[in-house]
């Protein structure tokens, strides 16, 4: 088991950090725990010094934290991530572990289930809750096709969250480093994947799919 002597935390809820904090250093009292609530700030400080483990929300002001774990894999491959997020496990733990993540934990979970999954990644291990693991076993049995959202590219997904969640195309450019140009594609596309006529519908679909807050 690696040590854990430097433990960084993003969330965007500076309430939610102080109670992780809290959860950690019980359990952790030699850890040195930083933080920071936004996206772009968390690679900085990665980039400025070695973590051993990063605690990150999936939904950050910023930056998406799917391409918040990409980034942070590039500039530390070996960091484990443990995304704890608001979202349940069946809408974005895939995507997260695809992306890199070692672990997805929904922000009800106990925090005897975070300091578990702490140990596990690390020890190199990947951490799958047991509710996420019910859901791998439903999907590989003879179980309904997924969702249509289950087939979009990670980029179509945030592009889908954040009109989702409001924000007009030149804030979704804005927020993703995008052009207006390639958002305004990127919708098209969501359109036409997910067989929906109007914007409102799009975000419609992302509120009965509970893919937004």
């Amino acid at each position: 088991m690696m040590s854990v002597k430097h433990i960084l935390v993003a969330d965007d809820h500076a309430i939610l950090r102080q109670g992780l904090k809290q959860v950690l250093v019980e359990e952790f009292r030699d850890a040195s725990i930083g933080e920071t609530g936004s996206g772009r700030e968390a690679l900085e400080k990665l980039r400025s010094q070695r973590w051993d483990l990063m605690i990150l929300d999936i939904n950050l002001p910023d930056k998406s934290g799917l391409d918040v774990i990409k980034e942070a894999k590039a500039v530390q491959p070996l960091l484990p991530v443990i995304v704890l997020s608001i979202y349940p496990e069946d809408q974005y733990a895939m995507r997260a572990l695809k992306a890199g993540a070692a672990a997805y934990l929904n922000k009800e979970t106990a925090p005897d289930e975070l300091v578990n999954a702490v140990k596990t990644v690390a020890q190199g291990r990947k951490y799958v809750s047991a509710r996420l693991a019910r859901e791998l076993a439903k999907n590989a049995g003879d179980e309904p096709a997924a969702p249509p959202h289950a087939t979009l590219s990670d980029r179509e997904f945030q592009v889908l969250s954040l009109i989702a969640k409001g924000k007009t195309l030149k804030e979704v450019a804005e927020t993703l480093g995008l052009s207006s140009k390639t958002v305004s594609t990127y919708r098209a596309r969501l359109l036409a994947k997910l067989s929906l006529p109007t914007t409102a519908s799009l975000i419609r679909y992302a509120v009965e799919q509970k893919l937004v807050e």
